[in-house]
C-alpha cells in the first residue's frame, strides 16, 4: 500500500480532546491488517536505510509501531517508558508539556556507547517526547540522528524542533492543521 493509501486508513474525530482539534485517530489503521504490515514496511525500509542497528518507540504506541519494525529488520527494540514501569534502575529525563511536565525513563543498559538508534512513534506533534527520548537515549552514548513517524503534524512545529537537535524527521504522512 502506497502512503497515501494508508493515509486514508487514518480516521480523524472533529473536536476531541476539546473544541477546534482534529484527533488523527492510527486506530482505523493498526486494525486493518494490510494497512498495518505496509506501515512497518515503509518503516523498516526507512530505519534499514538509515543504519540503525537499535529501534526505540515510546510508550504506548510507539511500543506497536518501534518493536514491529524492530522484529522486522532482526533488530532489538529499546522501550522509553513512563516513570516506574522498570524494575530496575533507570535513567530518565523530564521534559516539558503544554501544561506542566512528564518524564521518560529507560534501562540504561539498554544502548551501547556509540550504537545507532532510530526512534520511531505513531504521531510527531509538538515533539517534547521525541526530543525527550533523543536526549534520553543520548545520554547514554547513542547516535541518535533520525526519527520517524507514521504521522506528522508539520503546524504544531515538532519536526523543526527534533531538526534543531541535530536529528532528521521522516514520516509516511502528514496533515496539515491541528
Amino acid at each position: 500500500m502506497t502512503p497515501d493509501a494508508l493515509k486514508a486508513l487514518i480516521r480523524t474525530v472533529p473536536d476531541f480532546p476539546e473544541p477546534g482539534i482534529q484527533f488523527r485517530d492510527i486506530t482505523t489503521l493498526i486494525g486493518h491488517s494490510q494497512g498495518l504490515s505496509a506501515s512497518i514496511d515503509h518503516l523498516a525500509a526507512k530505519a534499514r536505510e538509515a543504519g540503525a542497528q537499535k529501534i526505540a518507540g515510546m510508550e504506548a504506541r510507539g511500543f506497536i509501531f518501534g518493536a514491529a519494525v524492530a522484529a522486522n529488520l532482526g533488530l532489538g527494540f529499546v522501550p522509553i517508558r513512563k516513570p516506574g514501569k522498570l524494575p530496575i534502575e533507570t535513567i530518565g529525563i523530564d521534559y516539558a508539556l503544554e501544561y506542566g511536565t512528564d518524564r521518560l525513563e529507560m534501562d540504561p543498559q539498554a544502548v551501547a556507547a556509540g550504537e545507532k538508534v532510530v526512534i520511531i512513534d505513531d504521531l510527531i506533534a509538538t515533539g517534547g517526547t521525541a526530543l525527550a527520548a533523543a536526549e534520553l537515549l543520548r545520554m547514554t552514548g547513542a547516535v541518535v540522528d533520525r526519527a520517524l513517524f507514521v504521522i506528522d503534524l508539520p503546524d504544531l512545529g515538532g519536526a523543526e524542533k527534533l531538526r534543531g537537535a541535530k536529528v532528521a524527521v521522516e514520516a509516511l504522512m502528514h496533515f496539515e492543521g491541528e
